[in-house]
Order: C-alpha cells, then sequence, then structure tokens
C-alpha cells in the first residue's frame, strides 16, 4: 500500500538565472545555467517523500538521457518507480525556466506527459485502489485525468486535484476530487469570473485555495478560513505549490484534520523557496520540525 499515489508529469527543468528578463526581441547576459528534476508530479511525488510518506507514481519518461536521469533521482528520493513506462522514440517532458528577482517564467515542452492514457492507468488500477490518497494535476492528458477522478470515486479512493496549469475541464469530473487546490488564476479559470470567497463557500472543506507567501484560503461551512504563510526570503519560488500539495496529501494521508493539514503545507512550502531549484528546496520532516 502506497500513502501517496502521484500520477503526473516528469520534466527536466532548464533553469535560467538572470538579472533582467528580456523583452520581446531583447537578448541579455544570465548569471547561470543549471538542469535539475522537475515536472509538477514528480515535484508533488517527491515532496510526499521527503516528508516520510511511501510514495508511488504512475507517469511515462523517453528513452533519452533526461528520462534515465530523472528516474534517477526519483529512485533516490524514495519514489516506487513501478508505475512508470519508458516510450521508445519520444523525449522526455522539458520545462524552459527563466528566474529573475526570485520570480519565475516557465515554458513546458510536455514530451511523453502527454503519453499518460487511459491504457496505461488501466495497467496499474492495484497502485490506485491500494493507495491511501491519489494526487493529480493537470501537465498529463486532461481526459486521463478526468479518467482516474472517476476510477478513484468509484474505488472510494480519496483525490488532490491541482488544477495546474490551468485548463477546461467538465464540471463533474472536477467535483468528484476529494480535495482541489488552485490558486487566484487557476480558481477563476474552473469556476467563473466571480468573487473567489463565493465560490469557496460553494464547496466547503474541498476547495483550497493557495495564495503563495499569504498562504491559504477555504470556507468551512461557516466562515471563510484563512492561514496564513510564513514570511521568508525568496531565492526560487519554483516548485512551492507542488511542495504545498505533497505536504498537504501527507497531512490528510495521516490523518490531520483540514486546518492543521494547511498549516503543515504552507510550513512546507514556505521552506521550499529558500534554495533553488523546484525540488532543491523541499525540506525533509526534520526541516519542519525544527524550523
Amino acid at each position: 500500500m502506497y500513502d501517496i499515489l502521484v500520477i503526473g508529469s516528469i520534466n527536466a527543468d532548464l533553469v535560467f538565472h538572470t538579472d533582467k528578463r528580456p523583452e520581446v526581441g531583447e537578448t541579455v547576459l544570465g548569471n547561470s545555467f543549471i538542469t535539475v528534476p522537475g515536472g509538477k508530479g514528480a515535484n508533488q511525488a517527491v515532496a510526499a517523500a521527503r516528508l516520510g510518506a511511501k510514495v508511488g507514481f504512475i507517469g511515462c519518461v523517453g528513452d533519452d538521457a533526461n528520462g534515465r536521469v530523472m528516474l534517477e533521482n526519483l529512485q533516490g528520493q524514495g519514489v516506487d518507480l513501478q508505475g512508470i513506462s519508458i516510450i521508445r522514440g519520444m523525449s522526455t517532458g522539458v520545462a524552459g525556466i527563466v528566474l529573475s528577482g526570485g520570480e519565475n517564467s516557465i515554458i513546458v515542452i510536455p514530451g511523453a506527459n502527454h503519453l499518460v492514457s487511459k491504457a496505461i492507468i488501466d495497467e496499474h488500477i492495484d497502485m490506485i485502489s491500494s493507495s491511501r490518497m491519489v494526487v493529480l494535476q493537470l501537465e498529463i492528458p486532461i481526459e486521463t485525468v478526468e479518467y482516474v477522478l472517476d476510477l478513484c470515486s468509484k474505488k472510494n479512493v480519496p483525490v488532490i486535484l491541482n488544477p495546474a496549469p490551468a485548463a477546461d475541464m467538465e464540471a463533474d469530473s472536477i467535483l468528484k476530487a476529494t480535495y482541489i487546490t488552485p490558486n487566484e488564476t487557476e480558481v477563476i479559470h474552473l469556476f467563473g469570473n466571480r468573487k473567489v470567497e463565493d465560490i469557496l463557500k460553494e464547496y466547503p472543506n474541498k476547495l483550497i485555495l493557495t495564495q503563495g507567501k499569504k498562504g491559504a484560503s477555504f470556507h468551512d461551512g461557516d466562515k471563510l478560513i484563512h492561514v496564513e504563510g510564513h514570511p521568508v526570503k525568496a531565492v526560487d519560488t519554483t516548485g512551492a505549490g507542488d511542495t504545498f500539495n505533497g505536504a498537504l496529501a501527507v497531512a490528510f494521508a495521516e490523518g490531520k484534520d483540514i486546518i492543521k493539514a494547511v498549516e503543515f503545507a504552507n510550513k512546507a512550502a514556505a521552506i521550499s523557496v529558500t534554495k533553488l531549484g523546484a525540488q532543491g528546496g523541499m525540506p525533509r520532516r526534520e526541516d519542519l520540525n525544527n524550523s
């Protein structure tokens, strides 16, 4: 049995650090370049594994050097690889990330991530059935995400749906998730351009709005609850949301109530932005206990 089963993307992140973000048609000199493991799915799996959870993964990589490195990293972080398919003749997903002033801009090339199909899910249904919680994002095909949500609903397996990057989904499918964790842009994309508090009120204890350094909010059925973030000096915000979701999954799998779970996730996300790379700053359990 897995504490957490992540179904999602695996990318190699190509990170460019510069003092000045280039304008259209402009060339600037950067300060540094590194390649680091990424992809929302992989990031969330690593975040959960570092916090002590037993984590499985369903996804795809290409049969290239990036794929080999990404699998070695996941295995080294303690993530079980049996649900990951290696696709011949396909490149592993890649993200180009420009860092400037502690903020990021990202271009994603999905590669093998777009081949995470219903057939691949069917090959690993036993992994889903034997998991305490499933975590999904939207860097794999939407029809696959909706298929998993339906399966988990039928099998009574709790799901966290992190609807990122924003994409169109069937409303019935979205609401099959146990918890939905959009940011302030994604919540409007999913539920319409109206007052966010009214949206949260419609989905009490289900819809958890992530608000970056400000923390996170949800409605408990009686009132709006805001859980404050933790002020830190940000070095790289890449992966902060993924850390939040991985940590939130761990907290729920351990039986924490929603307030304690969000507090736990906020703390983990804050620690994560203090180092470079999506996974570079993801905390271990002792980091949370000692901070």
